[in-house]
């Protein structure tokens, strides 16, 4: 068995989002519910990493006045929303993917450009 990857999706900009194709080769290993629901809610937590309204602003307003001693006081809405993925990830390991012989790698060990997909045994 074979690694399989799934790539940066462009397609609507530079957000930070993946394809959500159904890889041929995870046929018979996964289900497509489950794989649609799984790589829809990745990108979903990675929108809202990256979303900008007041909150952002304001975060990144007081990190200037305060010389980024702020960020050692609290998290950032981009760093709360990585932990919030790394979490769902270990979730769907734990419940999902590794019983059925698989086990998805974090896009931030792969600098964030893929989602894998990793037999388990």
């Amino acid at each position: 068995a074979t690694k399989v990857f799934l790539q940066r999706d462009y397609s609507h900009g530079t957000a930070c989002r993946f394809q959500t194709k159904f890889p041929p080769e995870l046929e018979n290993k996964i289900d497509r519910g489950i794989f649609d629901q799984t790589v829809n809610t990745i990108n979903s937590i990675l929108d809202d990493a990256e979303k900008v309204g007041v909150q952002s602003y304001i975060e990144g307003c007081l990190g200037c006045l305060t010389a980024y001693l702020i960020y050692s006081c609290i998290q950032t809405q981009y760093a709360r929303n990585l932990k919030r993925l790394t979490e769902y990830i270990t979730e769907q390991n734990q419940t999902v993917f590794v019983p059925r012989g698989l086990m998805i790698t974090h896009p931030m060990e792969r600098g964030l450009r893929v989602v894998s997909f990793t037999p388990y045994d």
